[in-house]
């Protein structure tokens, strides 16, 4: 199974083009587990949720790993992973646990898709760092450097990304030969 993962900071259309991605390809999409865990808890996140995060998000990217061969698919597109966890607890907190940080490791996708911050921010009621977009890009650019994931920053209009991300995971030898 070849896992190709959107990830970035906020409003670059990561779920968008997951889910593009997923309709060309003809393959399932690993939703972001963060999202509905915010949404779900109706208080700011703390510390103390990242551990419950990770522990979805892998939980999920099992389940959806599991669904995908049983289809005999051999692309499993993610809307964030780990990565995305580890980035964002040393965003607001500092620091992130090991344990996070090793499963992000033991669990690298085979190549990470980075919107660029070059498209409008659109606030949603979870987003709450439009003011910080290149220092979250830039965080993003670190940790998937420092935890020796490979990526490509996809640049430009909707269209042009998504044809961006199609020209990388054909590079890849990770598509499908459909869509």
């Amino acid at each position: 199974m070849r896992h190709i993962v959107v990830t970035g900071s906020e409003s670059v259309g990561k779920t968008m083009l997951a889910a593009q991605l997923a309709e060309h390809y003809r393959v399932l999409v690993v939703p972001e587990f963060v999202r509905e865990y915010a949404v779900n808890k109706k208080a700011p996140l703390d510390f103390a949720d990242h551990g419950p995060i990770a522990r979805g998000q892998m939980a999920q990217a099992d389940r959806f790993t599991e669904r995908a061969l049983k289809r005999g698919d051999s692309l499993l597109i993610h809307d964030t992973d780990l990565i995305s966890t580890v980035a964002y607890c040393n965003h607001y907190f500092g620091r992130c646990p090991a344990f996070i940080e090793e499963a992000a490791v033991e669990r690298r996708a085979l190549h990470y898709l980075l919107p660029n911050i070059d498209v409008p921010w659109i606030p949603d009621g979870v987003r709450d760092r439009g003011d910080r977009r290149s220092e979250l890009h830039a965080l993003f650019e670190e940790t998937l450097t420092r935890l020796g994931a490979g990526f490509t920053t996809i640049s430009g209009d909707w269209t042009t990304r998504f044809d961006r991300a199609l020209a990388v995971i054909e590079r890849l030898g990770t598509g499908t030969g459909e869509g």
